[in-house]
Order: structure tokens, then C-alpha cells, then sequence
């Protein structure tokens, strides 16, 4: 079995951020079954505006769906903001909308901050609304993110290693359904 390619972003744009911390463990735990990818440069997506979708997009964005449309499935880390999601996280998702990158491909949410209900639960439903697969069963928050994620990539918290164990092995397994093998 080939490892499936996956693309995780943080919306966090904090380099030695917690998140970005949270993916590289990710990373490690799951270097058996996938390729994951870091999209790094949600920053340098100009904001969002309907009349700029059209067929002369900025490059960035351009980058950014096709980075999405070669991936198998999307890993999404973020802290919370101020009760919300991170604005330049919820702007790249935003792009995404009139070219459907997120719709059917299935997406996995941990949503790592101080508390992180608010934010992640406004994610969620905005995942929904494009339609993002699995997304119910492929989400967890890790409230108090600091305390069990540790700045060079490991998770420290015994319960949340086991909680992200699980919840990558949901998500491996749905990278494989209804993959078709070509004879």
C-alpha cells in the first residue's frame, strides 16, 4: 500500500507556533501511512474578494488550490482567536469556495489553543458548508494546547497522544474508502 499525500495547514501564521508544533508531531506519528506536506503561506493570500475570483486570479491562490487538488486528504491545525477562527485560515478556506477544493476530500480538524470551542465550532461549520468529507468524525479540540504540545514537535499529554493516535487512524482509513485500484 503507497502513503497517501496529504496537505496540512496552520492557521496559525506564527512560525514556532504550537500548531505548526502539533503537525510535526502529526507528522512523525503518521510517517508510515502519509506524505504530509505543510501549505506555509496562508499569510501571502491577498484577502478575499469575489470579483478578484475570476480567470485571473492571484498566482498565490492559483498555488494554493492546486496544492489542495493534488492532495488526498487536508490536515487543518489552528489556535482559536478572540473566540473565532484565525482570519487568514478562515480567508484561504474562502478561496476555495467557487473551485470546490475541499468538497468530497476528506479533512481532518484539531483545533489546539487555550480553549478553542468557539473558533473550532465556527471551523466546523464552515467545513460543512464546503463540504469537506468526514469532517464530523475527524476533529477534536486540545484545550490548554501548551501544555501538552511541546515546541519541537511532540505531544507530551499521554491521553491527547491516544486521542490523536485514534483520530489519525479514523483519519488514514478514510483516505482509502472508495479508492479505486486499477488493474
Amino acid at each position: 500500500m503507497y502513503k497517501k499525500n496529504v496537505i496540512a495547514i496552520c492557521g496559525s501564521t506564527r512560525h514556532n507556533s504550537i500548531n505548526h508544533s502539533l503537525i510535526n508531531a502529526i507528522s512523525h506519528i503518521s510517517v508510515q501511512d502519509l506524505n504530509i506536506s505543510v501549505y506555509s503561506k496562508i499569510g501571502n493570500l491577498p484577502q478575499f474578494n469575489p470579483d478578484d475570483d475570476d480567470e485571473n486570479v492571484a498566482k498565490e491562490v492559483t498555488d494554493f488550490r492546486r496544492q489542495l487538488d493534488q492532495a488526498d486528504g487536508i490536515l487543518i491545525c489552528t489556535p482559536e482567536y478572540a473566540h473565532g477562527v484565525p482570519g487568514s485560515l478562515k480567508n484561504a478556506i474562502d478561496w476555495t469556495v467557487s473551485s470546490s477544493n475541499f468538497t468530497q476530500k476528506p479533512t481532518m480538524l484539531v483545533t489546539a489553543s487555550t480553549d478553542g470551542k468557539y473558533g473550532h465550532a465556527a471551523l466546523l461549520e464552515t467545513l460543512k458548508a464546503i463540504d469537506a468529507k468526514n469532517v464530523d468524525s475527524l476533529q477534536m479540540v486540545i484545550e490548554f494546547a501548551k501544555t501538552k504540545v511541546s515546541l519541537d514537535g511532540r505531544i507530551t499529554d499521554d491521553d491527547t497522544l491516544i486521542k490523536i493516535s485514534t483520530l489519525l487512524s479514523t483519519f488514514v482509513g478514510s483516505l482509502y474508502v472508495n479508492t479505486e485500484t486499477e488493474f
